[in-house]
């Protein structure tokens, strides 16, 4: 006989079905409601990944207890100890640039007569 699954590992599958279904939609949108939505999922306290930053913060939580019992390895709490920093290092960095996001979301997609000139993403340097 088969367990059933519990409510919190359906409710982590289902999230991350939708998700997916973020992504997808996020790549289909014109570029003012794109940034809404990558501005929504930056925000630090009530966004994706500010949700996802809490999440990984209290697996290593739970990580270190367990590890400190012998159940898990202590490598196990490290790496997500580590990755929970990281994550909070990135939603700080990131956080700088969700207004301008907004502030993009905001703007009607018909307003520039003249598209803005591309940024260069990579600069090169002469030898």
């Amino acid at each position: 006989m088969t367990h059933p699954v519990p409510y919190p590992v359906q409710l982590a599958d289902a999230i991350a079905r939708q998700l997916g279904q973020l992504a997808d939609h996020l790549a289909q949108l014109p570029p003012p409601q794109a940034a809404q939505v990558i501005a929504r999922v930056l925000d630090p306290d009530n966004g994706v990944l500010g949700g996802v930053t809490h999440l990984v913060a209290t697996g290593s939580v739970f990580a270190k207890d367990q590890a400190e019992r012998g159940a898990l390895p202590a490598e196990v709490w490290l790496a997500l100890g580590r990755a929970s920093n990281e994550l909070s290092d990135i939603t700080l960095d990131l956080d700088e640039h969700t207004d301008t996001l907004q502030h993009v979301g905001a703007q009607p997609a018909t307003t520039a007569a003249k598209p803005p000139a591309p940024a260069p993403l990579v600069v090169r340097r002469h030898r």
